[in-house]
Protein backbone atom coordinates (compact mmCIF):
# COMPACT_ATOMS: atom_id res chain seq x y z
CA UNK A 1 0.00 0.00 0.00
CA UNK A 2 1.38 3.40 -0.96
CA UNK A 3 2.01 5.67 2.03
CA UNK A 4 -0.34 8.57 2.67
CA UNK A 5 2.35 10.44 4.57
CA UNK A 6 6.08 10.71 3.94
CA UNK A 7 8.39 12.14 6.61
CA UNK A 8 11.66 13.48 5.19
CA UNK A 9 14.52 13.88 7.68
CA UNK A 10 18.02 15.06 6.67
CA UNK A 11 20.70 13.47 8.85
CA UNK A 12 24.23 14.73 9.44
CA UNK A 13 26.13 13.20 12.37
CA UNK A 14 22.98 12.50 14.42
CA UNK A 15 23.76 9.06 15.87
CA UNK A 16 22.85 10.25 19.38
CA UNK A 17 19.40 11.40 18.28
CA UNK A 18 18.25 8.60 15.97
CA UNK A 19 17.05 6.09 18.64
CA UNK A 20 14.91 8.72 20.40
CA UNK A 21 13.75 10.05 17.04
CA UNK A 22 12.49 6.59 16.07
CA UNK A 23 10.68 6.15 19.37
CA UNK A 24 8.86 9.46 19.16
CA UNK A 25 8.04 9.06 15.48
CA UNK A 26 6.43 5.66 16.05
CA UNK A 27 4.64 6.89 19.15
CA UNK A 28 3.20 9.82 17.21
CA UNK A 29 2.42 8.30 13.81
CA UNK A 30 1.08 4.92 14.92
CA UNK A 31 -1.75 6.86 16.57
CA UNK A 32 -2.69 8.42 13.21
CA UNK A 33 -3.70 5.06 11.74
CA UNK A 34 -2.58 6.07 8.24
CA UNK A 35 0.13 4.46 6.08
CA UNK A 36 3.40 6.35 6.41
CA UNK A 37 7.07 6.14 5.52
CA UNK A 38 10.11 7.80 7.04
CA UNK A 39 12.87 8.80 4.61
CA UNK A 40 16.20 9.41 6.34
CA UNK A 41 18.76 11.20 4.15
CA UNK A 42 22.37 10.74 5.24
CA UNK A 43 24.17 13.88 4.11
CA UNK A 44 27.73 12.57 4.35
CA UNK A 45 27.78 11.76 8.08
CA UNK A 46 31.15 10.89 9.64
CA UNK A 47 29.75 9.09 12.69
CA UNK A 48 27.68 5.89 12.90
CA UNK A 49 24.45 7.50 11.66
CA UNK A 50 24.30 5.31 8.55
CA UNK A 51 24.67 2.13 10.62
CA UNK A 52 21.81 3.25 12.87
CA UNK A 53 19.69 3.95 9.79
CA UNK A 54 20.34 0.45 8.46
CA UNK A 55 19.29 -1.03 11.81
CA UNK A 56 16.12 1.05 11.84
CA UNK A 57 15.19 -0.23 8.39
CA UNK A 58 15.75 -3.85 9.44
CA UNK A 59 13.53 -3.41 12.49
CA UNK A 60 10.83 -1.49 10.63
CA UNK A 61 10.75 -1.34 6.78
CA UNK A 62 8.75 1.87 6.98
CA UNK A 63 12.05 3.54 7.88
CA UNK A 64 13.71 3.96 4.48
CA UNK A 65 17.01 5.68 3.94
CA UNK A 66 19.37 6.94 1.30
CA UNK A 67 22.97 8.09 1.62
CA UNK A 68 24.38 10.89 -0.49
CA UNK A 69 27.87 10.42 -1.91
CA UNK A 70 29.19 13.34 0.18
CA UNK A 71 27.93 16.28 2.19
CA UNK A 72 25.81 18.33 -0.22
CA UNK A 73 24.23 20.55 2.44
CA UNK A 74 21.01 20.62 4.44
CA UNK A 75 18.80 22.13 1.72
CA UNK A 76 19.97 19.64 -0.90
CA UNK A 77 19.43 16.74 1.51
CA UNK A 78 15.85 17.91 2.01
CA UNK A 79 15.43 18.01 -1.77
CA UNK A 80 16.77 14.45 -2.13
CA UNK A 81 14.28 13.19 0.44
CA UNK A 82 11.40 15.02 -1.20
CA UNK A 83 12.32 13.55 -4.58
CA UNK A 84 12.11 10.05 -3.08
CA UNK A 85 8.85 10.65 -1.16
CA UNK A 86 5.77 8.71 -2.31
CA UNK A 87 3.15 10.10 0.07
CA UNK A 88 0.16 12.30 -0.68
CA UNK A 89 1.63 14.71 1.85
CA UNK A 90 5.27 15.21 2.86
CA UNK A 91 6.53 16.47 6.20
CA UNK A 92 10.06 17.85 6.49
CA UNK A 93 11.68 17.91 9.92
CA UNK A 94 15.15 17.87 11.45
CA UNK A 95 16.67 14.85 13.17
CA UNK A 96 17.63 16.71 16.36
CA UNK A 97 14.01 16.69 17.66
CA UNK A 98 13.77 20.47 17.66
CA UNK A 99 10.83 19.89 15.32
CA UNK A 100 8.41 17.97 17.58
CA UNK A 101 6.89 14.93 15.80
CA UNK A 102 3.79 15.36 17.97
CA UNK A 103 2.82 18.49 15.99
CA UNK A 104 2.47 16.57 12.74
CA UNK A 105 -1.01 15.42 13.70
CA UNK A 106 -2.16 19.06 13.76
CA UNK A 107 -0.48 19.68 10.41
CA UNK A 108 -2.32 16.72 8.90
CA UNK A 109 -5.62 17.99 10.26
CA UNK A 110 -5.10 21.36 8.56
CA UNK A 111 -4.04 19.65 5.33
CA UNK A 112 -7.16 17.51 5.38
CA UNK A 113 -9.14 20.71 5.90
CA UNK A 114 -7.79 22.15 2.65
CA UNK A 115 -4.37 23.69 3.31
CA UNK A 116 -1.70 22.86 0.72
CA UNK A 117 1.18 23.91 3.02
CA UNK A 118 1.32 23.96 6.81
CA UNK A 119 4.51 25.48 8.22
CA UNK A 120 5.75 25.72 11.79
CA UNK A 121 6.09 29.23 13.24
CA UNK A 122 8.66 29.50 16.02
CA UNK A 123 7.08 31.63 18.72
CA UNK A 124 10.06 30.97 20.96
CA UNK A 125 13.38 29.16 20.62
CA UNK A 126 14.62 27.35 23.69
CA UNK A 127 18.27 26.56 24.26
CA UNK A 128 19.80 29.55 22.44
CA UNK A 129 20.79 32.99 23.68
CA UNK A 130 18.54 36.04 23.38
CA UNK A 131 20.95 37.90 21.11
CA UNK A 132 21.03 34.94 18.70
CA UNK A 133 17.24 34.83 18.75
CA UNK A 134 17.28 38.54 17.96
CA UNK A 135 19.55 37.96 14.96
CA UNK A 136 17.21 35.27 13.61
CA UNK A 137 14.14 37.48 14.05
CA UNK A 138 15.89 40.44 12.41
CA UNK A 139 16.95 38.36 9.40
CA UNK A 140 13.40 37.19 8.67
CA UNK A 141 12.10 40.74 8.81
CA UNK A 142 14.87 42.09 6.60
CA UNK A 143 14.24 39.23 4.19
CA UNK A 144 10.54 40.13 4.11
CA UNK A 145 11.44 43.68 3.00
CA UNK A 146 13.99 42.58 0.41
CA UNK A 147 11.94 39.98 -1.45
CA UNK A 148 8.75 40.42 -3.47
CA UNK A 149 7.29 37.18 -2.06
CA UNK A 150 6.03 36.80 1.48
CA UNK A 151 8.28 34.25 3.17
CA UNK A 152 6.58 33.52 6.52
CA UNK A 153 8.26 35.17 9.48
CA UNK A 154 10.08 32.96 12.02
CA UNK A 155 9.49 29.77 10.05
CA UNK A 156 12.08 27.17 9.14
CA UNK A 157 11.92 24.01 7.06
CA UNK A 158 9.57 22.19 9.46
CA UNK A 159 6.43 21.98 7.34
CA UNK A 160 3.91 19.79 5.57
CA UNK A 161 3.45 20.14 1.81
CA UNK A 162 0.85 18.44 -0.33
CA UNK A 163 1.69 16.25 -3.32
CA UNK A 164 0.52 19.08 -5.57
CA UNK A 165 3.09 21.48 -4.11
CA UNK A 166 5.76 18.80 -4.04
CA UNK A 167 5.31 18.15 -7.76
CA UNK A 168 5.74 21.87 -8.39
CA UNK A 169 8.92 21.96 -6.28
CA UNK A 170 10.37 19.16 -8.41
CA UNK A 171 10.09 21.50 -11.39
CA UNK A 172 12.47 23.96 -9.66
CA UNK A 173 15.93 22.41 -10.08
CA UNK A 174 17.96 25.46 -9.07
CA UNK A 175 21.31 24.66 -7.46
CA UNK A 176 21.57 27.25 -4.67
CA UNK A 177 18.45 26.16 -2.87
CA UNK A 178 16.42 27.97 -0.24
CA UNK A 179 13.57 25.49 0.19
CA UNK A 180 11.33 27.59 2.43
CA UNK A 181 11.54 30.40 -0.13
CA UNK A 182 10.66 28.03 -2.99
CA UNK A 183 7.62 26.79 -1.07
CA UNK A 184 6.49 30.36 -0.40
CA UNK A 185 7.00 31.25 -4.08
CA UNK A 186 4.77 28.33 -5.12
CA UNK A 187 1.79 29.96 -3.43
CA UNK A 188 -1.47 28.05 -2.86
CA UNK A 189 -3.21 28.00 0.50
CA UNK A 190 -0.58 28.13 3.25
CA UNK A 191 -1.17 28.19 7.00
CA UNK A 192 1.15 28.75 9.96
CA UNK A 193 1.19 26.55 13.06
CA UNK A 194 2.73 28.35 16.09
CA UNK A 195 4.89 26.30 18.43
CA UNK A 196 7.72 26.63 20.93
CA UNK A 197 10.89 25.16 19.46
CA UNK A 198 12.77 23.10 22.05
CA UNK A 199 16.53 22.77 22.26
CA UNK A 200 18.45 19.92 20.66
CA UNK A 201 17.89 16.52 22.21
CA UNK A 202 21.62 15.69 21.97
CA UNK A 203 24.76 16.77 20.16
CA UNK A 204 25.88 20.12 18.82
CA UNK A 205 24.17 22.30 16.24
CA UNK A 206 25.31 21.55 12.69
CA UNK A 207 24.58 25.02 11.29
CA UNK A 208 27.72 27.06 11.96
CA UNK A 209 27.70 30.83 11.53
CA UNK A 210 29.36 30.39 8.12
CA UNK A 211 26.61 27.98 6.99
CA UNK A 212 23.91 30.29 8.34
CA UNK A 213 25.39 33.23 6.43
CA UNK A 214 25.53 31.15 3.26
CA UNK A 215 21.90 30.10 3.71
CA UNK A 216 20.93 33.74 4.26
CA UNK A 217 22.82 34.76 1.11
CA UNK A 218 21.06 32.01 -0.88
CA UNK A 219 17.74 33.34 0.36
CA UNK A 220 18.51 36.95 -0.56
CA UNK A 221 20.22 36.40 -3.91
CA UNK A 222 17.71 33.76 -5.05
CA UNK A 223 14.63 35.91 -4.47
CA UNK A 224 15.69 39.56 -4.54
CA UNK A 225 17.28 42.06 -6.93
CA UNK A 226 17.54 44.68 -4.18
CA UNK A 227 21.34 44.19 -3.70
CA UNK A 228 21.89 44.98 -7.40
CA UNK A 229 19.65 48.03 -7.18
CA UNK A 230 21.41 49.12 -3.98
CA UNK A 231 24.79 48.87 -5.71
CA UNK A 232 23.44 51.03 -8.55
CA UNK A 233 22.12 53.68 -6.18
CA UNK A 234 25.35 53.63 -4.19
CA UNK A 235 27.20 54.32 -7.44
CA UNK A 236 24.88 57.26 -8.20
CA UNK A 237 25.35 58.71 -4.71
CA UNK A 238 29.15 58.49 -4.82
CA UNK A 239 29.17 59.97 -8.35
CA UNK A 240 26.96 62.85 -7.20
CA UNK A 241 29.21 63.53 -4.22
CA UNK A 242 32.26 63.49 -6.49
CA UNK A 243 30.56 65.91 -8.89
CA UNK A 244 29.67 68.27 -6.05
CA UNK A 245 33.20 68.14 -4.72
CA UNK A 246 34.51 68.93 -8.22
CA UNK A 247 32.23 71.98 -8.42
CA UNK A 248 33.46 73.12 -5.03
CA UNK A 249 37.08 72.77 -6.13
CA UNK A 250 36.37 74.88 -9.25
CA UNK A 251 34.34 77.61 -7.54
CA UNK A 252 36.23 77.92 -4.25
CA UNK A 253 39.16 80.02 -5.63
CA UNK A 254 36.71 82.74 -6.77
CA UNK A 255 35.66 83.22 -3.13
CA UNK A 256 39.16 83.39 -1.76
CA UNK A 257 39.25 79.77 -0.72
CA UNK A 258 41.43 77.00 -2.00
CA UNK A 259 41.13 73.28 -1.94
CA UNK A 260 43.37 71.65 0.67
CA UNK A 261 46.73 70.70 -0.81
CA UNK A 262 48.37 67.33 -0.39
CA UNK A 263 47.39 63.72 -0.53
CA UNK A 264 44.54 63.61 1.98
CA UNK A 265 41.61 64.44 -0.29
CA UNK A 266 43.04 62.34 -3.13
CA UNK A 267 43.56 59.30 -0.94
CA UNK A 268 40.07 59.59 0.58
CA UNK A 269 38.44 59.80 -2.86
CA UNK A 270 40.45 56.87 -4.19
CA UNK A 271 39.63 54.70 -1.16
CA UNK A 272 35.92 55.55 -1.24
CA UNK A 273 35.57 54.99 -4.97
CA UNK A 274 37.65 51.80 -4.82
CA UNK A 275 35.56 50.47 -1.95
CA UNK A 276 32.31 51.19 -3.79
CA UNK A 277 33.61 49.47 -6.91
CA UNK A 278 34.71 46.38 -4.99
CA UNK A 279 31.38 46.14 -3.15
CA UNK A 280 29.50 46.46 -6.42
CA UNK A 281 31.68 43.85 -8.11
CA UNK A 282 31.16 41.50 -5.17
CA UNK A 283 27.38 41.81 -5.43
CA UNK A 284 27.43 41.30 -9.19
CA UNK A 285 29.82 38.38 -8.73
CA UNK A 286 27.40 36.66 -6.34
CA UNK A 287 24.68 36.72 -9.00
CA UNK A 288 27.07 35.67 -11.78
CA UNK A 289 28.32 32.78 -9.64
CA UNK A 290 24.78 31.50 -9.29
CA UNK A 291 24.26 31.82 -13.04
CA UNK A 292 27.45 29.78 -13.52
CA UNK A 293 26.11 27.05 -11.21
CA UNK A 294 22.88 26.86 -13.18
CA UNK A 295 24.60 26.78 -16.58
CA UNK A 296 26.77 23.78 -15.63
CA UNK A 297 23.60 21.69 -15.07
CA UNK A 298 25.28 19.26 -12.69
CA UNK A 299 22.99 16.97 -10.68
CA UNK A 300 21.82 18.45 -7.40
CA UNK A 301 23.15 15.40 -5.55
CA UNK A 302 24.45 11.85 -6.03
CA UNK A 303 23.10 8.84 -4.14
CA UNK A 304 25.71 6.35 -2.95
CA UNK A 305 23.44 3.83 -1.24
CA UNK A 306 19.78 3.35 -0.35
CA UNK A 307 17.29 0.89 1.15
CA UNK A 308 13.52 0.89 0.85
CA UNK A 309 13.50 3.76 -1.67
Amino acid sequence: MAPTLSIVIPVFNEQENLPELQRRLLESFDKLAIPFEVILVDDGSKDRSREFMKELHKKDPRFCWLALSRNFGHQTAITAGMDAARGDAVVVMDADLQDPPELVQQMIARWQAGAEVVYGVREERLGISRWRQGIYRSFYRIMRRLTPIEIPLDSGDFRLVSRRVLDDLKRMPERNRYVRGLVAWAGYRQEGLPYVRPGRHAGAAKYTWAKLLRLAADGVFSFSYVPLRAATWLGFVVTALGFLYGLYALVAPFFGKSTPPGWTSTVILVLVLGGVQLITLGIIGSYIGRIFDEVKQRPLYLVAEKEGI
